[in-house]
């Protein structure tokens, strides 16, 4: 029977990371029997509210009778602190999810993870190459969340304005915006993370965190702060303040859009049905494009996302890298991906079927945008894989609370962004 695990070891243990990189499991040369009883463990958080873990765990060992697959559930806020102090402390767990492809390099150059490069991947799967290093793969993805824009229908109806077509520029959301907001309604709520203006800027621009040059934001961060002087979104000081949601202000109907990422699709869905969100009628449409050359449904939406993938810990012995090997494999398969669009989760492998299961689930929506801002996108990665990229982001989220709060003029945050990358982070 699988059972639940809470997270052990000291956050002081973090800095032997390093020195926990020796191999220590069997000799690969060890023949094992591969009917053998084998018990692995794989983390997780939230996992009363995240089901994802124990669904691929449910479906695998239901076809290895002889694995079981234990989950060990960390604490989501810090999650890569306390795995990388209980694997530096040699009791990590054998499989090792992925939660942030930024922090996956600290994984891989601490020698805990093992080379997963023989894993098979299904043709068309997204997000398998944030996990390689010189070539090298080090997890597989199961999933590959996107950003879209989710909309109220009832909202838009009450106001008498156009549901989003699949053509709208960020001009044409900045007045839709306008045109919903009232005394009691926001046009659109954006939450205060950094990615919901960085995030397009770059994919939307073609430019990289790691690029040191941070211009490309301008324009995005002037919209943002457009609709904030214009009271056609809530300003970030006060969601600050307040602490807010953005499953409350979107799912109480308190904001008529939200550009989010496509898992809060379960999310309401389940709070719709719970009574926890209002009960109305809602879709998806693609986020709102930099010009016209993206937008429209005869072309490819660009946005932005990274995938959650498995890793395997280093130290494990052969037969149970084996068995992990397997599960690596089952996770970014088409059985794998039904199962986790049966509960609303956007798996890294999609095709019509999948799309077909997806929108099957009761409580989503059904009209044919929502599948094609689902499915049809280029997704370009938030975080490039690379050991600097923690550290760069956490300079841009400064830049962010900056440009947003008001604290700082736009030009004067974003140069001194450049300087601290070039001096803190070593970036030319």
């Amino acid at each position: 029977m699988n059972r639940k695990f809470l997270a052990a070891g000291s956050i002081a243990a973090v800095a032997a990371l390093a020195l926990a990189g020796c191999a220590g499991g069997t000799d690969a040369g060890e023949s094992a029997d591969p009917d053998a009883p084998v018990t692995l463990t794989l983390s997780g958080w939230s996992l009363e509210t995240t089901p994802e873990f124990q669904t691929l765990a449910d479906a695998f060992t239901a076809e290895h009778p002889n694995v079981t697959i234990e989950l060990k559930e960390y604490d989501a806020a810090e999650y890569n602190t306390l795995v990388t102090a209980d694997l530096a402390a040699g009791s990590g767990p054998d499989i090792i999810t992925q939660k942030e492809v930024k922090y996956m390099t600290t994984f891989q150059e601490g020698s805990q993870l093992l080379d997963v490069s023989d894993v098979e991947l299904p043709e068309g799967i997204s997000g398998a190459d944030s996990y390689k290093v010189d070539g090298t793969a080090y997890a597989v993805p199961y999933r590959q969340d996107s950003w879209v824009l989710f909309y109220d229908k009832d909202l838009f109806d009450a106001a008498g304005v156009e549901y989003p077509d699949g053509s709208w520029t960020w001009d044409d959301y900045a007045d839709a915006a306008a045109a919903l907001t009232t005394d009691t309604v926001k046009g659109a709520y954006l939450h205060r993370w950094q990615s919901t203006v960085q995030g397009f800027a770059n994919a939307q621009t073609g430019t990289s965190v790691l690029d040191g040059d941070y211009g490309n934001m301008t324009e995005f961060y002037e919209n943002a702060l457009a609709m904030q002087d214009a009271g056609d979104q809530v300003d970030f000081n006060t969601s600050t303040a307040n602490q807010l949601t953005y499953q409350g202000e979107f799912g109480t109907q308190k904001s008529a859009m939200l550009l989010m990422g496509t898992w809060y699709t379960a999310t309401l869905i389940a709070q719709q049905a719970s009574g926890e969100a209002n009960d109305f009628e809602w879709g998806i449409a693609p986020a709102p494009q930099l010009d016209e050359k993206t937008a429209g449904t005869d072309n490819t939406p660009v946005t932005f996302g990274d995938p959650t993938g498995f890793g395997i810990n280093a130290n494990i012995d052969s037969a149970k890298a084996d068995a992990a090997k397997q599960f690596l494999e089952f996770a970014a398969s088409e059985e794998a991906a039904q199962a986790l669009a049966a509960i609303g989760i956007t798996p890294a492998l999609t095709n019509d079927a999948v799309v077909e299961t997806y929108f099957g689930v009761e409580g989503a929506p059904s009209d044919e945008l929502s599948k094609f801002a689902w499915s049809t996108h280029e997704v370009l990665p938030e975080n490039p894989t690379s050991s600097k990229t923690a550290a760069i982001q956490g300079i841009l989220a400064d830049l962010h609370t900056a440009v947003m709060s008001g604290s700082a003029p736009l030009d004067e945050s974003i140069k001194t962004a450049e300087e601290r990358v070039k001096s803190e982070v070593g970036l030319d």
